[in-house]
């Protein structure tokens, strides 16, 4: 059996620590939100609103401008990094919003948005709940 060799002492030490961070890519935020169809219900109760908006992507349907794979495992991380991901949740904010007012028929006001996301095979499934107030002049 060979002598172990003694551990190598550090002498010199980099001071900086380095890590690698997946997140979505700017220009995947717009292809996620042009492949998607969206479907909204909701209404008003007095002057408070409530409904939902699904967005329904189909990794598929984008496979002409994506060079990632279209399958079950690029949704599922997708899925994960876009409830993370405080751009994606804006601008999914900002489609609830539009698509509540829309279904409402009036102007709303304070509105509330929760993101939930989730994928079934190479399709995501984008969750917005919302409730807002009408607005009142």
């Amino acid at each position: 059996m060979a002598p172990k060799k003694p551990m190598a002492m550090a002498r010199r030490v980099s001071l900086f620590e380095r890590e690698v961070t997946v997140r979505l890519a700017p220009v995947a935020i717009e292809v996620i939100h042009q492949a998607a169809t969206i479907l909204s219900e909701g209404g008003l109760t007095g002057d408070l609103y409530s409904g939902s908006t699904m967005l329904t992507v189909d990794l598929n349907r984008a496979r002409d401008r994506i060079s990632d794979p279209p399958d079950a495992s690029t949704a599922h991380r997708i899925a994960m990094l876009y409830a993370a991901d405080e751009r994606c949740r804006g601008y999914a904010r900002r489609i609830a919003t539009a698509e509540a007012t829309k279904t409402a028929g009036c102007a709303l006001g304070r509105t509330l948005v929760d993101v939930e996301s989730r994928a079934k095979g190479s399709r995501i499934h984008l969750s917005l709940e919302v409730e807002a107030e009408r607005r009142t002049a």
